[in-house]
């Protein structure tokens, strides 16, 4: 993948084209200019590159990769087979802490309900406690009507 500039472009798009199809052989060549966002991709086919048709969101394939290179937000992206976004590495840390992060408050959610519970716990035995001295008050023994 080149990325074109003022300064690269005509030599981006011609003669290290060239070189990538006649002396490196590379099956894959894509150029990307971030300014114009002109973007175009070759295959090699029979020694000669061959323009890479895009699919309906207009990405190109790359054989080689395994994945679709394409614009999200003016930037260049790769995309899976099944048109799904794949991570920067910025992206990918950021959506793993996210993980963890929502990890951390399920665990903190259920230690709170398990209080919770033994807080309730904890008042039906109080109750429980106070209405068997009041039947004690009344004579009635409750560990013998038990």
């Amino acid at each position: 993948i080149e990325i074109l500039s003022d300064s690269t472009a005509k030599v981006d798009r011609e003669e290290k084209k060239q070189i990538y199809q006649d002396i490196f052989r590379t099956p894959d060549y894509f150029w990307f200019d971030p300014e114009s966002l002109e973007f175009q991709g070759f295959t090699l086919i029979s020694g000669q590159y061959q323009p890479i048709a895009p699919n309906a969101h207009g990405w190109l394939w790359s054989q080689q990769l395994g994945l679709y290179l394409g614009l999200s937000a003016n930037k260049l992206r790769y995309f899976t087979s099944e048109g799904e976004l794949v991570p920067t590495p910025a992206e990918a840390a950021q959506q793993a802490e996210n993980r963890v992060l929502e990890a951390e408050n399920r665990a903190v959610e259920a230690e709170n309900r398990v209080l919770e519970a033994e807080n309730q716990v904890e008042q039906e035995k109080q109750k429980a406690a106070k209405l068997a001295a009041k039947l004690r008050e009344l004579g009635i023994d409750t560990e013998e009507n038990l």
